[in-house]
């Protein structure tokens, strides 16, 4: 169905504030297209949590997903007195091996320059490709193949 430039500006918006409601329905959409498609409905939230000592307050860790074969770490913090001391390693090892026990064959992730691209090499963590997305910073694309693919 072709629209007309007016129907179209009415049913597109553009905004920093989206409606709290758009993320389900994306991700039920997504979820529903690939059941149709795979035969899967597979998609996962995967966190782990570092908790402060002191009050079992939420103070860091990460955030990801698995679905389809692949976990996606999202987001990874650690505040600057936990690091360094192995925490953040176990938390990446403790998130792999969930994954793996989910099936994932790989995992993927986007880091700064500027963040820790060099703690995520130390953990088997290889660079497959760079963006630069201002004057001083890049964004790094990294993987970690868990399985190798033997049907290449």
């Amino acid at each position: 169905m072709v629209r007309g430039n007016e129907e179209v500006a009415r049913l597109i918006i553009l905004t920093d504030d989206p409606d709290p409601r758009l993320e389900a329905v994306l991700e039920q959409g997504l979820s529903d297209y690939n059941k149709q498609t795979t035969g899967r409905r597979d998609w996962r939230a995967l966190a782990v949590v570092v908790n402060d000592p002191d009050s079992d307050a939420p103070v860091g860790g990460l955030l990801g997903r698995t679905t389809l074969g692949l976990f996606f770490l999202d987001l990874f913090y650690l505040p600057a007195h936990l690091r360094h001391g192995g925490l953040g390693g176990a938390a990446l090892q403790m998130a792999e091996e969930e994954a793996i026990r989910r099936g994932c064959l790989a995992a993927v992730l986007v880091t700064i320059d500027f963040q820790a691209p060099e703690f995520y090499a130390r953990h088997g963590w290889e660079e497959i490709g760079r963006v630069r997305s201002a004057a001083d910073v890049e964004r790094i694309f990294m993987r970690k193949i868990f399985v190798e693919n033997s049907a290449k």
